[in-house]
């Protein structure tokens, strides 16, 4: 289930992202410097959501982990919904702000893509927080601004590039869920994926005898998938991973191709 983020007070939540820990100390008066701050309650959530995901976190959750009060921290974060916004920004200041071009846009994009998707796999929990409302904070939009530095690079117009990175946002985005969600199905279930798939692929036959008959193009999409030959990946993890990147090759071919049919576009070296 997604978290809609940005649904905490507009002017909190922006002031914290924007303003440091200064914007969220909750002192008006001068007295001892409080012993935690906004950026150790982001710290503490985001290691509540990397064990145990959004279901998880809790304001109580956070507070148990600090050895504090629950309404200590209401003196940093006003509440669940801006703390969901905090830790979102936070976790994307583990990316770099920008992308060498010595190599050519096409591998500054592939090297992005890449950063990206391990950062979601690292913090799973980020994949639950829905991205039709971002949390318009500087660590996400860093991410974007790296992103469109490499965009650019094929002298493409900005009409153009609009959609080429909704597609490897989107791209990115969603084989790292299907890659969490099968680790997660794993886990949660104790059974693994090639059997599972061994399992349900050997009753279908039973149940479906036909199956290859009433629905052969499916068939002959996924025929390459289950050929064995050397060098093929081992694991269903693997295997994503390879798909991942050939939809990714794809992706940027296009690019690619758009970038050296038009005047001024770039080739990717």
């Amino acid at each position: 289930m997604s978290i809609i983020a940005g649904q905490g007070d507009a002017a909190r939540s922006l002031a914290l992202l924007w303003g440091g820990a200064e914007a969220g100390s909750g002192r008006t008066a001068p007295g001892p410097k409080p012993a935690l701050s906004v950026a150790a309650v982001v710290a503490a959530a985001v290691e509540v959501a990397d064990e145990g995901g959004v279901a998880a976190l809790s304001m109580r959750a956070v507070a148990d982990r600090l050895g504090r009060s629950s309404m200590t921290l209401y003196t940093y974060v006003p509440g669940k919904a801006e703390l969901v916004d905090l830790m979102y920004d936070r976790a994307h200041a583990e990316l770099p702000g920008a992308y060498p071009l010595d190599d050519g846009w096409r591998a500054a994009a592939t090297a992005w893509a890449a950063d990206l998707r391990a950062l979601y796999l690292r913090h799973p929990w980020l994949l639950q927080v829905s991205y039709a409302r971002p949390v318009l904070g500087p660590c996400e939009q860093r991410v974007m601004e790296a992103l469109a530095g490499v965009l650019f690079a094929t002298g493409l117009p900005a009409s153009t590039l609009r959609a080429a990175a909704a597609s490897l946002f989107d791209l990115v985005r969603g084989g790292a869920r299907t890659r969490a969600e099968a680790r997660l199905a794993a886990a949660a279930t104790g059974v693994a994926d090639t059997e599972w798939w061994a399992e349900r692929a050997a009753r279908l036959g039973e149940v479906a005898p036909d199956f290859a008959e009433r629905f052969p193009l499916s068939v002959r999409l996924s025929a390459g998938d289950n050929a064995v030959t050397a060098g093929a990946p081992a694991t269903w993890e693997e295997r994503m991973d390879t798909t991942h990147a050939a939809g990714l090759a794809l992706l940027l071919d296009g690019l690619e191709a758009a970038a050296e049919g038009r005047p001024g576009g770039v080739s990717p070296r």
